[in-house]
């Protein structure tokens, strides 16, 4: 590295004007927590989104029966105890618009609308080496400028579009599920979806109530947990709320950000088989609970993943009638471990196949997809005629939205050139070769409950920029050595578990859905809880894995 040009730009950071001391994209989740924290910091901030209202993925995710999949008490921001105390959530797990209402109500109890910018679309993002600044531009051309470049796009929010020849010419309604046409009249109309992951799971029992027909085009099957949807009541409301600071120390000290209790020291392996049966059947009773409030080794110990996937099997097979339908519908632990794939939860989708204009099509084993047709979509054994086709393929997870345009670091080289054959991060929240940038949940973050872990980012985040402007401090550096370590931890970590085995399905947690790039590892299988140890560890530390410089001027 040449030291004097260096020097030159760490000092001309230190005198630039920019717009904005931060600029973050996205207004969702991660957006409102950047504003509060860099607010509180004295940052002036501006978060730009190109949808037209706030909520990130709830403002896109509109298609029916979208909703969360963490119980909504603790599906939420920490940092308002106010919030907290006033929000009143409607259902365990609140829908769309719930959730985004809740956004709209953080964003204006806050006064942060003034701080966003909607209805703008960012094209670029390019570091400055010459002055040490970043440089957003629009879709309309527009610059903006920033010492600190913050992206809060979301680990799920860029669709993964397949390649299926004939897709153009398909002459009704084809899009992806994230991009649901809000004013699209599906009653009474033959619906084909093609995909079969948590989003179908989620459509099918709503779509299933008035369109004439809804056929699935499966790939792989899920092990599919009971979501047991209810609605909040005043007594169990004003227990949480009375409890609120246990709900969020079990958030953070849980492997998957959750509330939820930990059976520790009991292994299934270990128990009796009449016991294990009777602790499996006591804790049916919806969520994720049942996988982290059972046996501590589900996930680790293949017999018990076995156990536990056979467990889940039984209780799917008795809500389905027909059993040829049963045994295309559930895994079993020689197709794929247990969390290999994500589980979805379940609002009906397993009785939905009951009905006789629901249908399934085994596109992996039996008929694979040949092509989309001007009316529907052509396997290599039938045609099936279509109004409107689906693609509920998924997102190209973690580094997608990050790569979906140029994020150019120094050098001239891209986010997306960086990860071409993996994608390294130092803890998810900030690249080598990209100063002054960081990420909210990026490549190599944990996989949980998205609340806690982005308020745990942000909270980083928040930390390292005080730090830098306490101390004058114009550049801050992820060191390489910090990135490599960061990747080999994760993936060794990653290597020890069964999720090593999602290769064999696809999983998006892997990457391995993605045609344009091999199976990497994408998340940290550590614990969440455990990460945030670390993130806590290296604020303590003073931020061992970056290097900081550029004293600003006197």
């Amino acid at each position: 590295m040449n030291t004097t040009l260096t020097s030159a730009t760490e000092a001309q950071a230190s005198r630039t004007k920019v717009d904005f001391d931060a600029i973050g994209i996205g207004a969702g989740f991660a957006g409102l927590a950047l504003i509060h924290y860099l607010r509180e910091a004295g940052l002036s901030v501006r978060i730009f989104d190109r949808a037209s209202e706030v909520g990130g993925t709830w403002a896109w995710n509109c298609y029916p029966g979208a909703a969360t999949d963490s119980e909504s008490y603790y599906y939420c921001l920490t940092f308002s105890n106010e919030i907290l105390q006033e929000w009143k959530w409607t259902k365990r797990y609140p829908g769309q618009q719930e959730t985004q209402d809740y956004l709209k109500f953080v964003a204006e109890k806050c006064d942060m609308m003034p701080h966003i910018q909607l209805n703008t679309e960012i094209t670029e993002a390019r570091y400055l080496e010459d002055s040490g600044i970043w440089q957003v531009t629009t879709s309309t051309g527009e610059h903006y400028t920033c010492k600190y470049f913050i992206s809060g796009m979301g680990m799920i929010s860029e669709p993964q579009i397949p390649r299926i020849p004939g897709m153009s010419s398909f002459k009704g309604p084809l899009f992806h599920s994230s991009r649901w046409p809000r004013d699209l009249d599906y009653a009474g109309k033959r619906i084909g979806i093609i995909g079969a992951g948590a989003t179908t799971v989620q459509m099918v029992p709503v779509l299933a109530k008035t369109a004439k027909s809804v056929t699935v085009f499966q790939r792989t099957p899920n092990y599919i947990l009971p979501a047991m949807q209810k609605d909040m009541t005043p007594e169990w409301e004003r227990e949480i709320k009375a409890n609120y600071d246990a709900v969020i120390a079990k958030c953070r000290n849980h492997v998957f950000g959750m509330a939820f209790d930990s059976p520790v020291g009991r292994n299934a392996v270990d128990t009796p088989p009449e016991e294990r049966q009777r602790i499996f059947e006591e804790n049916w009773t919806g969520s994720f609970r049942w996988v982290f409030e059972t046996f501590d080794d589900l996930l680790a110990s293949p017999e018990a993943n076995r156990m536990a996937a056979d467990f889940i099997g039984a209780k799917m097979r008795e809500r389905i009638k027909d059993q040829r339908i049963a045994d295309l519908l559930i895994p079993t632990f020689d197709d794929y471990p247990l969390f290999a794939k994500r589980p979805p939860l379940d609002h009906g989708y397993l009785e939905a196949y009951n009905e006789d204009h629901v249908h399934l099509v085994d596109i992996k084993n039996d008929q694979p997809i040949v092509e989309i047709t001007e009316t529907g979509v052509r396997t290599t054994k039938e045609h099936y005629e279509f109004d409107i086709i689906v693609l509920a393929t998924g997102f190209k997870a973690y580094t997608g939205a990050l790569e979906a345009f140029p994020i150019v670091g120094e050098g001239g080289v891209t986010l997306s050139d960086k990860w071409k054959a993996k994608s390294e991060c130092v803890m998810g929240v900030c690249v080598a070769g990209f100063p002054n940038m960081f990420i909210v949940t990026g490549p190599q973050a944990p996989f949980a409950n998205l609340p806690t872990s982005i308020e745990q980012n942000a909270i980083w985040i928040s930390k390292c920029i005080r730090k830098m402007e306490a101390e004058g401090l114009a550049l801050c550096r992820p060191r390489r050595e910090a990135e490599e370590a960061w990747t080999a931890q994760t993936a060794d970590i990653h290597g020890q578990t069964l999720m090593a085995e999602g290769h064999k399905v696809n999983s998006w947690m892997m990457g391995a859905n993605r045609e344009d790039k091999p199976p990497r590892v994408l998340i940290y299988f550590g614990g969440a809880n455990f990460y945030y140890d670390a993130l806590d560890e290296s604020a303590a530390k003073g931020f061992p894995e970056l290097e900081f410089s550029g004293a600003a001027a006197g």
